[in-house]
Protein backbone atom coordinates (compact mmCIF):
# COMPACT_ATOMS: atom_id res chain seq x y z
CA UNK A 1 0.00 0.00 0.00
CA UNK A 2 1.16 3.25 -0.84
CA UNK A 3 2.04 6.38 1.13
CA UNK A 4 -1.42 8.26 1.39
CA UNK A 5 -1.97 11.71 2.50
CA UNK A 6 -5.27 11.74 5.36
CA UNK A 7 -7.00 14.28 6.70
CA UNK A 8 -8.89 13.57 9.92
CA UNK A 9 -11.54 16.17 11.63
CA UNK A 10 -11.63 15.73 14.86
CA UNK A 11 -15.67 15.63 15.74
CA UNK A 12 -15.73 16.85 19.70
CA UNK A 13 -14.64 20.23 20.69
CA UNK A 14 -11.38 20.49 22.28
CA UNK A 15 -13.46 21.24 25.25
CA UNK A 16 -15.27 17.81 24.97
CA UNK A 17 -12.16 15.84 24.13
CA UNK A 18 -10.07 16.84 27.15
CA UNK A 19 -12.95 15.87 29.41
CA UNK A 20 -12.16 12.30 27.89
CA UNK A 21 -8.28 12.62 28.10
CA UNK A 22 -8.55 13.92 31.46
CA UNK A 23 -9.74 10.28 32.72
CA UNK A 24 -7.34 8.74 30.67
CA UNK A 25 -9.89 7.84 27.33
CA UNK A 26 -8.22 8.40 23.84
CA UNK A 27 -10.17 11.10 21.40
CA UNK A 28 -11.44 9.88 18.87
CA UNK A 29 -8.45 10.89 16.72
CA UNK A 30 -6.08 9.01 18.49
CA UNK A 31 -8.42 6.00 18.63
CA UNK A 32 -8.77 6.35 14.56
CA UNK A 33 -4.94 6.54 14.28
CA UNK A 34 -4.35 3.32 16.31
CA UNK A 35 -6.47 1.43 14.02
CA UNK A 36 -5.63 2.81 10.42
CA UNK A 37 -1.58 2.06 11.91
CA UNK A 38 -2.70 -2.05 11.70
CA UNK A 39 -3.08 -1.75 7.98
CA UNK A 40 -0.89 1.20 6.79
CA UNK A 41 2.35 2.80 8.88
CA UNK A 42 3.34 5.06 6.23
CA UNK A 43 0.23 7.24 6.46
CA UNK A 44 0.75 11.01 6.63
CA UNK A 45 -1.90 12.40 8.81
CA UNK A 46 -3.10 15.95 9.26
CA UNK A 47 -5.94 16.82 12.21
CA UNK A 48 -8.35 19.53 12.08
CA UNK A 49 -10.95 20.60 14.14
CA UNK A 50 -13.78 22.29 12.38
CA UNK A 51 -15.57 22.94 15.77
CA UNK A 52 -12.89 26.30 15.47
CA UNK A 53 -13.13 29.44 13.50
CA UNK A 54 -11.21 27.90 10.64
CA UNK A 55 -9.07 30.10 8.48
CA UNK A 56 -10.60 28.66 5.52
CA UNK A 57 -8.58 31.35 2.97
CA UNK A 58 -5.62 29.07 4.04
CA UNK A 59 -7.16 25.34 4.38
CA UNK A 60 -9.24 24.90 1.44
CA UNK A 61 -6.74 25.34 -1.40
CA UNK A 62 -5.17 22.79 0.06
CA UNK A 63 -7.51 20.07 0.79
CA UNK A 64 -6.97 18.46 -2.64
CA UNK A 65 -3.72 17.60 -1.55
CA UNK A 66 -5.44 14.51 0.40
CA UNK A 67 -5.96 11.10 -0.82
CA UNK A 68 -9.40 10.77 1.77
CA UNK A 69 -10.88 12.59 5.02
CA UNK A 70 -11.79 10.68 7.92
CA UNK A 71 -14.43 12.21 9.84
CA UNK A 72 -14.43 11.06 13.19
CA UNK A 73 -17.48 10.72 16.09
CA UNK A 74 -18.60 13.28 18.59
CA UNK A 75 -21.40 14.00 21.37
CA UNK A 76 -22.94 16.60 19.59
CA UNK A 77 -26.50 16.02 17.93
CA UNK A 78 -26.49 17.66 14.51
CA UNK A 79 -30.38 18.65 14.97
CA UNK A 80 -29.44 21.63 17.47
CA UNK A 81 -28.18 24.72 16.19
CA UNK A 82 -24.51 25.76 17.22
CA UNK A 83 -21.72 27.76 15.84
CA UNK A 84 -19.77 24.45 16.47
CA UNK A 85 -22.41 22.31 14.64
CA UNK A 86 -22.59 24.72 11.85
CA UNK A 87 -19.34 25.21 11.15
CA UNK A 88 -19.05 21.16 10.79
CA UNK A 89 -21.62 21.08 8.29
CA UNK A 90 -20.21 24.30 6.14
CA UNK A 91 -16.58 22.23 6.25
CA UNK A 92 -18.18 19.31 5.17
CA UNK A 93 -19.48 21.36 2.21
CA UNK A 94 -15.82 22.52 1.53
CA UNK A 95 -14.53 19.06 1.70
CA UNK A 96 -17.13 17.80 -0.55
CA UNK A 97 -15.64 20.40 -3.28
CA UNK A 98 -12.17 19.14 -3.19
CA UNK A 99 -11.09 15.20 -1.64
CA UNK A 100 -12.48 12.73 -3.34
CA UNK A 101 -12.56 10.07 -0.95
CA UNK A 102 -14.42 10.19 2.67
CA UNK A 103 -15.13 7.85 5.11
CA UNK A 104 -17.99 9.56 7.72
CA UNK A 105 -18.01 7.59 11.40
CA UNK A 106 -21.44 7.69 13.56
CA UNK A 107 -20.91 11.54 13.93
CA UNK A 108 -19.30 12.34 10.75
CA UNK A 109 -21.78 10.57 8.69
CA UNK A 110 -24.30 12.44 10.58
CA UNK A 111 -22.06 15.83 9.46
CA UNK A 112 -21.85 14.30 5.86
CA UNK A 113 -25.64 13.82 5.63
CA UNK A 114 -27.04 16.95 6.80
CA UNK A 115 -24.21 18.79 4.60
CA UNK A 116 -25.45 16.52 1.55
CA UNK A 117 -29.28 17.34 1.88
CA UNK A 118 -30.29 14.51 4.13
CA UNK A 119 -32.12 14.70 8.18
CA UNK A 120 -30.51 13.65 11.15
CA UNK A 121 -33.16 13.08 14.10
CA UNK A 122 -32.97 11.59 17.74
CA UNK A 123 -33.37 7.79 16.81
CA UNK A 124 -36.87 6.37 17.77
CA UNK A 125 -36.07 2.57 18.18
CA UNK A 126 -33.33 2.99 21.12
CA UNK A 127 -29.90 4.05 21.13
CA UNK A 128 -26.84 1.85 21.22
CA UNK A 129 -24.24 2.13 24.54
CA UNK A 130 -21.12 0.50 23.14
CA UNK A 131 -22.02 -2.02 20.51
CA UNK A 132 -24.96 -2.60 18.23
CA UNK A 133 -25.79 -6.31 17.33
CA UNK A 134 -27.11 -7.97 14.42
CA UNK A 135 -26.12 -5.38 11.70
CA UNK A 136 -26.74 -6.29 8.62
CA UNK A 137 -25.41 -5.67 5.01
CA UNK A 138 -27.84 -5.37 2.19
CA UNK A 139 -27.64 -6.79 -1.15
CA UNK A 140 -25.53 -3.47 -2.05
CA UNK A 141 -22.87 -4.30 1.06
CA UNK A 142 -22.56 -7.55 0.08
CA UNK A 143 -21.26 -6.35 -3.14
CA UNK A 144 -19.52 -3.15 -2.34
CA UNK A 145 -15.49 -3.46 -2.10
CA UNK A 146 -15.63 -1.03 1.27
CA UNK A 147 -17.37 -4.38 2.90
CA UNK A 148 -14.70 -7.04 1.03
CA UNK A 149 -14.08 -9.57 3.36
CA UNK A 150 -17.20 -8.70 5.89
CA UNK A 151 -19.55 -11.30 7.60
CA UNK A 152 -22.92 -10.26 6.17
CA UNK A 153 -24.23 -10.22 9.72
CA UNK A 154 -22.27 -9.24 12.72
CA UNK A 155 -21.74 -7.36 15.49
CA UNK A 156 -19.62 -3.92 15.96
CA UNK A 157 -18.79 -1.64 18.63
CA UNK A 158 -21.27 1.50 18.31
CA UNK A 159 -22.45 4.59 20.86
CA UNK A 160 -25.22 6.40 19.51
CA UNK A 161 -28.44 7.90 20.22
CA UNK A 162 -29.56 9.90 16.71
CA UNK A 163 -30.03 8.19 13.27
CA UNK A 164 -30.52 9.43 9.71
CA UNK A 165 -33.98 9.55 8.78
CA UNK A 166 -33.50 11.13 5.19
CA UNK A 167 -30.92 10.31 3.01
CA UNK A 168 -28.78 11.64 0.22
CA UNK A 169 -30.48 11.93 -3.33
CA UNK A 170 -28.72 8.53 -5.19
CA UNK A 171 -27.40 7.26 -2.22
CA UNK A 172 -26.53 3.76 -1.67
CA UNK A 173 -28.15 1.61 1.43
CA UNK A 174 -25.41 -0.55 2.80
CA UNK A 175 -26.41 -1.88 6.39
CA UNK A 176 -28.98 -1.65 8.91
CA UNK A 177 -29.81 -3.47 12.30
CA UNK A 178 -33.22 -2.87 14.09
CA UNK A 179 -31.82 0.26 16.08
CA UNK A 180 -31.04 2.17 12.90
CA UNK A 181 -32.16 1.37 9.84
CA UNK A 182 -29.09 3.60 8.24
CA UNK A 183 -25.77 1.85 9.57
CA UNK A 184 -24.24 2.10 6.00
CA UNK A 185 -24.62 4.33 3.56
CA UNK A 186 -22.38 5.08 0.33
CA UNK A 187 -23.23 8.36 -1.90
CA UNK A 188 -21.76 11.52 -3.86
CA UNK A 189 -21.69 14.96 -3.35
CA UNK A 190 -19.97 17.47 -4.89
CA UNK A 191 -16.36 15.88 -6.00
CA UNK A 192 -16.50 13.40 -3.23
CA UNK A 193 -17.84 9.81 -2.79
CA UNK A 194 -18.77 9.27 1.11
CA UNK A 195 -19.01 6.05 2.83
CA UNK A 196 -20.75 6.41 5.83
CA UNK A 197 -21.19 4.50 8.86
CA UNK A 198 -23.19 4.90 12.14
CA UNK A 199 -21.09 2.45 14.10
CA UNK A 200 -16.98 2.46 14.86
CA UNK A 201 -15.08 0.24 13.83
CA UNK A 202 -12.18 2.20 14.83
CA UNK A 203 -12.82 2.08 18.29
CA UNK A 204 -12.06 -0.96 20.70
CA UNK A 205 -15.06 -2.61 22.89
CA UNK A 206 -12.92 -2.08 25.78
CA UNK A 207 -12.66 1.61 24.97
CA UNK A 208 -16.26 1.84 24.85
CA UNK A 209 -16.35 0.06 28.08
CA UNK A 210 -14.18 2.66 29.83
CA UNK A 211 -17.04 5.49 28.19
CA UNK A 212 -19.98 3.76 29.34
CA UNK A 213 -17.83 3.85 33.26
CA UNK A 214 -17.23 6.96 32.56
CA UNK A 215 -20.97 7.88 31.67
CA UNK A 216 -22.83 5.80 33.84
CA UNK A 217 -24.79 8.33 35.65
CA UNK A 218 -25.86 10.60 32.85
CA UNK A 219 -26.58 7.04 31.14
CA UNK A 220 -28.88 6.58 34.32
CA UNK A 221 -30.11 10.03 35.23
CA UNK A 222 -30.09 11.53 32.07
CA UNK A 223 -30.43 9.70 28.75
CA UNK A 224 -32.44 7.05 31.26
CA UNK A 225 -30.88 4.24 29.41
CA UNK A 226 -29.89 1.92 32.08
CA UNK A 227 -32.28 1.84 35.71
CA UNK A 228 -29.15 1.46 38.07
CA UNK A 229 -25.32 0.54 38.37
CA UNK A 230 -26.66 -3.18 37.94
CA UNK A 231 -27.70 -2.97 34.73
CA UNK A 232 -25.17 -1.14 33.31
CA UNK A 233 -22.49 -3.68 34.89
CA UNK A 234 -24.74 -6.22 33.46
CA UNK A 235 -24.35 -4.66 29.92
CA UNK A 236 -20.83 -4.37 30.39
CA UNK A 237 -20.51 -8.19 31.30
CA UNK A 238 -22.10 -8.72 27.57
CA UNK A 239 -19.48 -6.55 25.84
CA UNK A 240 -16.96 -8.80 28.04
CA UNK A 241 -18.36 -11.60 25.89
CA UNK A 242 -18.15 -10.12 22.99
CA UNK A 243 -14.76 -9.25 23.44
CA UNK A 244 -14.12 -13.26 23.96
CA UNK A 245 -15.20 -14.08 20.28
CA UNK A 246 -14.70 -10.80 18.29
CA UNK A 247 -11.80 -10.57 16.07
CA UNK A 248 -9.80 -7.39 15.72
CA UNK A 249 -8.77 -6.99 12.00
CA UNK A 250 -12.25 -8.07 10.78
CA UNK A 251 -14.23 -6.07 13.35
CA UNK A 252 -11.94 -3.07 11.66
CA UNK A 253 -11.71 -4.77 7.98
CA UNK A 254 -14.23 -1.64 6.84
CA UNK A 255 -10.97 0.92 7.74
CA UNK A 256 -8.49 -1.61 5.84
CA UNK A 257 -10.81 -1.69 2.72
CA UNK A 258 -11.27 1.98 2.39
CA UNK A 259 -7.16 2.36 2.14
CA UNK A 260 -7.41 0.21 -0.71
CA UNK A 261 -10.10 1.72 -2.03
CA UNK A 262 -8.12 5.32 -1.71
CA UNK A 263 -4.77 3.81 -2.89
Amino acid sequence: MRDLNILICEGNTPEEGKVFTDVGIPTHTESLKESLANFNTNLKIDVLNPCLELDLNQIVPNLNKYDGLIWGGSSLNIYNDTPEIRRQISFMKECFKNINKILAICWGMQVAVTAAGGEVKKGVNGSHIGIANEVQLTDSGINNSFYKDKSKKFNTPAFNFDEVVTVPQNSVHLAFNKINNIQGLNFKSGVSEIWGLQYHPEITYEKMIDIIKFRKKALIENRKRFQNEDEINNHINFIKDEIKISEKNSRMVELRNWLNIIS
